[in-house]
């Protein structure tokens, strides 16, 4: 198969282009970011014509679906979109400082696919539940989300490290875009990302009932995925209400009565799905907006961490529910 000679060398193009963002970030040469953004888009060139050969041999073996059905198929897509995505914002922003943080997250989704043994490479037919015109739906929308939040993460981690005003122009990380930059970027990402989570949760809800005759099980993939989609809207709220000044007291009173409730009502529904745990996850998220918020940290910053705590949540609900028992385990 043709695919699985090109999308492995994918992976050493997207190491490159990786290593190129971060040498010219630590030597301050312009010269290898934009090196750097050419092998990112050769990379991301060869990363869609794996794909699309792989679509057309599914085709020649008779079987004859995207490849979104299986988690190295799902990885490589993944990969593809954050790429994209990263690329979109580079070119907007004319901040190549960004492929840093970006394109070493893309490498790694694509080098665990390629390269571990847990992953099946094969085109394999799609099992009787897979065998529906919503998977397209379900998956893709969960993609852009996807790729929008890691490329978000990646910004929030700049504004995390990005020099304060005492800096000295000796610093690294003097090149970091401004804080206003990185603040409204990492929210139009966010907002352009969380209703193709809604979407994606919704689509696979219709998705359930099709195949299985019920549209919520309490599995532990659609809990966690409530559970980051809470998160999230979490974060945004913050960002839109919390950090405005002179709203401080009313809107904090809010939040707390609105994560109050939304931890009760999915504690009860998931009585029997570890409601410790998530009245520990939740707890643990207000203890931390509460602190910082009390110790006089910035909104901007509030926001980030926040952030980041989501994008944690979304990777265990890829990643790590299939260290447990469910239809979704792969």
């Amino acid at each position: 198969m043709i695919n699985s000679v090109i999308l492995p060398l994918v992976v050493y193009v997207y190491g490159l282009a990786a290593f190129c963002y971060i040498l010219s970030y630590l030597f301050k040469k312009e010269i290898g970011a934009r090196l750097a953004t050419w092998i990112s888009i050769i990379g991301f060139a060869a990363n869609t014509t794996g794909i699309i050969i792989r679509w057309i041999e599914s085709y020649k073996l008779g079987i004859g679906h995207i490849p979104l059905s299986n988690q190295y198929e799902f990885l490589i897509f993944f990969s593809w979109a954050t790429v994209l995505v990263f690329l979109l914002v580079e070119r907007k922003y004319k901040s190549r400082l960004i492929g840093a943080f970006s394109m070493p997250l893309a490498f790694f989704a694509m080098a665990y696919a390629s390269l571990s043994s847990n992953v099946s490479h094969q085109i394999q037919p799609l099992i009787p539940a897979l065998k529906s015109s919503w998977l397209n739906a379900h998956v893709l929308t969960y993609l852009i989300a996807y790729a929008a939040f890691t490329i978000a993460f990646s910004i929030n981690c700049m504004y995390l490290l990005r020099p304060r005003e005492r800096g000295g122009s000796s610093s690294i990380l003097v090149k970091f875009p401004s804080a206003d930059i990185l603040d409204e970027l990492t929210h139009q990402l966010l907002v352009f990302g969380f209703p193709f989570l809604l979407l994606g949760i919704i689509t696979g809800s219709v998705w359930a009932n099709t195949a299985w005759g019920r549209f919520w099980g309490w599995d532990p993939k659609e809990t966690w995925s409530l559970i980051t989609c809470i998160f999230y809207l979490n974060t945004l709220f913050v960002w839109y209400f919390v950090r405005r000044r002179g709203w401080e007291n009313i809107i904090r009173k809010l939040f707390g009565i609105i994560i109050s409730i939304l931890m009760v009502g999915v504690t009860i529904q998931v009585l029997l799905m570890q409601p410790i745990l998530l009245i520990i996850l939740f707890a643990f998220y207000l203890i931390i907006f509460f602190i910082m918020d009390k110790l006089g940290v910035d909104r901007r910053t509030i926001s980030a961490v926040l952030s980041i705590i989501a994008f944690g949540a979304l990777f265990y609900t890829y990643f790590g529910v299939n260290l447990l028992p469910g239809l979704h385990s792969f």
